[in-house]
């Protein structure tokens, strides 16, 4: 058997980045709490491009659902912890890597877990924990990357200065103890979201509207594919690569969809045509969930 070197692991990076930005990307830390969907599929991403150390976090296990996406779930994993999972299959791609494995302590490690790493990822759904965890990027002045819930491909990179989603999108969690956050307002924090997605993407051309009303209402489980979760999960490990390399360009704290559909990139609309369009949403998401 042929013994692992990283330097033969990576050696058709090479054309892409250099041999120093290899070696900065093997020598830097990256946070993915959530590693699941996109987080997992992003994690994937940075494992096989060289980064080498990384601090992972997940209170799930897999379930039989999960194979439809998530590229750690595989039979064998099924019923065991997302999170040591996707580190023994890590390792298996990389065995050199130094991964530091956490279950839902890390709210309380935010402190520090954030001074340690170049980037933050954002693989969690949870309202509660994901206000917390940009409140605590702002303070420790780390970049976060995050995508939106949209049927269509997405990422955002919310620098220090940024302002945070819940902020942006006028959430109920503003100025509310993380700990306070209830399900009621995680719920609100989903329909706001959702009301975004709607007004700034094509995203209602691609998704079955009647299963995403039940959805919205509560009445059945988040719907995901494959090729979105990937793709996503790809988009945001693009965007930690740059910034861990200090490449310009990329996208910023509003993002952008990738509409694989048609070929194109859908970016924020402006303002005088979101409040228009917004009106109109709000009358669809009204009529959806009645």
């Amino acid at each position: 058997m042929t013994a692992f070197t990283y330097e033969e692991m990576t050696t058709r990076n090479r054309g892409f980045v250099t041999a120093q930005e290899q070696e900065r990307l093997r020598n830097s830390r990256i946070f993915i709490p959530g590693v699941g969907g996109m987080g997992g599929a992003a994690f994937m991403a940075l494992v096989r491009a060289g980064v080498g150390r990384f601090i992972i976090a997940d209170i799930d296990k897999f379930e039989i659902s999960n194979l439809n996406r998530q590229l750690f779930a595989r039979a064998d994993t099924i019923d065991r912890p997302k999170a040591e999972s996707a580190c023994r299959l890590a390792l298996e791609i990389n065995p050199e890597l130094e991964i530091e494995v956490l279950d839902r302590e890390w709210t309380d490690r935010l402190d520090h877990i954030l001074p340690r790493v170049d980037v933050a990822i954002n693989g969690t759904d949870d309202a509660a924990a994901g206000a917390h965890y940009y409140r605590k990027c702002r303070e420790h002045r780390r970049t976060l990357i995050d995508a939106y819930a949209s049927p269509l491909p997405s990422v955002t990179v919310v620098k220090p200065q940024d302002p945070r989603l819940e902020e942006r999108l006028r959430y109920p969690t503003l100025g509310v103890a993380w700990q306070d956050i209830t399900d009621d307002m995680a719920v609100e924090c989903l329909m706001k979201e959702i009301e975004y997605v709607l007004v700034h993407s094509s995203s209602h051309k691609y998704v079955d509207l009647d299963i995403a009303g039940e959805v919205a209402a509560g009445r059945r489980s988040r719907f995901s594919f494959s090729t979105m979760v990937t793709m996503a999960g790809t988009l945001m490990a693009e965007e930690a690569i740059r910034i861990v390399l200090g490449q310009s360009g990329g996208t910023d704290y509003r993002g952008y969809f990738f509409n694989a559909h048609a070929m194109r990139v859908e970016l924020p609309i402006a303002a005088p045509i979101a409040f228009a369009k917004r009106l109109l949403v709000r009358r669809f998401m009204k009529r959806m969930l009645t």
